[in-house]
């Protein structure tokens, strides 16, 4: 581990296999159990009865309620919530009497920064969720999610756009939002399918007299 347990918190219950990294500042509540070759980074927060495979990743500020297991092939970057019960998956294809782990058949799930995904939601392998993606309670993910994206549903479907700061967007005729909360501007693309944050308009300026 690259701390000593000073600097982190792990609750007498949990479990830290030999050979995981915990990051500094860190919690680690009742129950959990973290398995040697997964890698946590600063300041996480792992509630109750959480499991972490060999093989995880889990960026900064991570935070992941009870009840949810992540298996070998999750990866979250920075600032990335995970509601109570979250499931994940990393094959596709299982069958008992089918080992498939020494295979290298464990697919890829990636969380990238900002990640919001509700209760209960199932996320199936294989898929991306783009920065600040906002997945809804009880949703299933089958497909990969674009940035900003609001998808609720089974399976989950675009529902519309999200804010940074967790507010949904409404854009007007020139696809313009702003985030109630922060202020902050973005901009639906002339196709609808991408929303990208853009600095606001400068004032003009009025023109001099001749």
């Amino acid at each position: 581990m690259p701390h000593s347990a000073a600097d982190y918190y792990a609750h007498p219950t949990a479990i830290l296999d030999e050979g995981c990294q915990i990051g500094q500042g860190s919690r680690i509540w009742h129950f959990s159990h973290v398995c040697a070759g997964a890698d946590l980074g600063e300041q996480c927060n792992l509630g109750q009865n959480v499991f972490v495979a060999d093989g995880v990743t889990l960026g900064r500020n991570v935070k992941v309620q009870n009840n949810v297991s992540l298996y070998g092939g999750v990866i979250c970057e920075d600032d990335v919530f995970l509601g109570p019960s979250v499931v994940f998956t990393n094959i596709k294809n299982p069958r008992s009497a089918v080992p498939r782990k020494d295979a290298g058949q464990y697919q890829t799930t990636y969380l990238e920064q900002g990640v919001t995904v509700g209760a209960n939601a199932t996320i199936v392998c294989g898929v991306r969720l783009g920065r600040y993606a906002f997945v809804g309670a009880g949703s299933v993910v089958t497909h990969d999610v674009p940035a900003y994206a609001l998808v609720y549903g089974t399976p989950a479907r675009p529902q519309g756009w999200m804010s940074a700061h967790g507010h949904r967007l409404e854009f007007d005729t020139n696809r313009r939002a702003t985030c109630p909360e922060s202020g902050e501007h973005y901009e639906l693309s002339a196709t609808g399918q991408t929303v990208r944050p853009v600095a606001p308009a400068a004032p003009k300026r009025p023109r001099a007299n001749s």
